[in-house]
């Protein structure tokens, strides 16, 4: 692949069919992008500080792309938000593979490696337009982005999120992971089943950070002025998926395999976590509330990709203290709480919080009660919303204590129906939703 270190630009870039009039891409990565010409396969790659493990993503990004698309034109793009550990130069100095000895079909075509920057400080939903104007400008037909600090990532990946989009003409791929049970509790216990019954299809990830789109749905959103907006810098995934849903696009979801970061700490950061994760989604509501208020039922989305289970890093909990941190929220958050929640929501979770450890659990019907009402809540703006969500913090610290307390044993075929059963509470309460959401304040 034929590699470019980013370029310093003074100026801007505004002719695509979906910029905006403002700086977005510089002068120099512009003529960067003009002497690539048109492609057919973008892969956006938003790196941060991941001199680690860039290498070997990027390896297996170019192999992918080589192995299954010979034929089309392609480029790989690295938006850096500005790395201070030398992650640019582990990809400017790495060696380049002999993939024509490597593999038994040659590529056809050359394929390009581009560098540029996006301001680190304003999310990830930056970086991504970045990645969006570039694929506008070179009229690219099927784009994917990648993670940048992946372990488990294999070119197997690359088809699978291309593929969808470059021959069966999908608009938008969301990723399908090989999880343990007890990884991914905020978007198997909220982001998912919530989503899944508002906008009518069931989407397994909907905050995915692997993802594929047509050419034609990245200038769709390139178009919309939202991208100075918090929910979209930092929830960018979730507002994608919701934009995908709402305007009609074709949407599939492809399993990927087991995914694994590199040093990625279970259960730190939470409450940084559930802002912008959660703030994300129930801004994703305000927004296209003239969708979900006027539709109901769910559909299924259509699957590609031959799902396997390989065995997994144990995930140690611990169980004792999240349910003591859900007791010591629940009573020192009570006056706040209590603007939140109805009355009797909030005092099923006070009874909950009395449940000896043997015995505790928040169960469905109480969970999918108390994190609509917080959704309509935050609609309303009864309090900061800020503070709000991290009221939302030991409660759910909660549900996931119950969680695994009720499931130790089950397997993933228990898990999976149990899920299912969420799903299908948070639509069976979406009338009670629909009607506090519309109430007037």
């Amino acid at each position: 692949m034929e590699a470019t270190r980013p370029g310093r630009g003074s100026g801007g870039f505004s002719r695509g069919r979906g910029l905006a009039e403002e700086s977005l891409l510089t002068d120099e990565f512009v003529r960067q992008l003009t002497a690539v010409g048109e492609v057919d396969v973008l892969i956006g790659i938003i790196t941060l500080n991941n001199r680690k493990t860039i290498e070997r993503v990027v390896s297996a990004v170019q192999v992918g792309l080589v192995k299954y698309f010979p034929r089309e034109r392609t480029v790989v793009i690295l938006a850096d938000g500005g790395s201070r550990d030398g992650t640019l130069d582990a990809v400017a100095n790495s060696t380049a593979l002999d993939f024509r000895s490597m593999l038994a079909s040659s590529p056809l075509r050359t394929g390009h490696r581009l560098t540029t920057s996006y301001a680190g400080i304003q999310g990830r939903g930056s970086a991504v337009r970045v990645v969006m104007a570039a694929a506008d400008l070179l009229h690219a037909k099927a784009c994917a982005l990648v993670s940048p600090d992946l372990q488990s990532i294999t070119p197997e990946w690359i088809e699978s999120l291309i593929r969808p989009v470059l021959r069966e003409q999908f608009d938008f791929v969301t990723p399908v992971y090989h999880r343990h049970k007890f990884d991914g509790l905020l978007v198997k216990n909220l982001v998912s089943p919530m989503m899944s019954a508002l906008y009518r299809s069931k989407v397994r990830e909907p905050v995915g950070s692997e993802l594929g789109f047509s050419g034609r749905f990245a200038c769709h959103c390139l178009e919309k002025p939202v991208w100075h907006e918090q929910a979209v810098r930092f929830g960018v995934e979730i507002w994608m998926t919701a934009q995908a849903m709402v305007d009609s696009f074709k949407i599939c979801q492809s399993f990927l395999g087991p995914k694994i970061h590199a040093g990625q700490p279970i259960g730190e950061g939470l409450v940084g976590t559930i802002q912008q994760v959660v703030g994300a989604l129930f801004g994703s509501l305000e927004k296209n509330e003239s969708f979900w208020l006027a539709h109901s039922g769910m559909q299924a989305v259509p699957s590609f990709g031959f799902k396997f289970s390989v065995a997994l890093e144990p995930i140690r909990l611990n169980k004792k203290r999240m349910v003591t941190m859900f007791r010591t929220g629940t009573e020192q958050l009570a006056g706040i709480l209590k603007s939140i929640l109805a009355a009797d929501t909030l005092a099923a979770i006070q009874a909950a919080a009395k449940l000896d450890d043997h015995n505790f659990r928040v169960p469905d019907e109480l969970w999918v009660r108390t994190i609509y009402e917080f959704a309509c809540s935050y609609h309303h703006s009864v309090i900061n919303r800020d503070h709000l969500l991290q009221a939302l913090t030991p409660l759910y610290r909660g549900r996931m204590a119950s969680f695994v307390l009720e499931n130790q044993g089950a397997d993933g075929e228990t898990i999976e129906r149990k899920l299912e059963e969420l799903t299908a509470e948070f639509e069976r309460q979406k009338p009670g939703l629909d009607q506090n959401w519309t109430r007037k304040k």
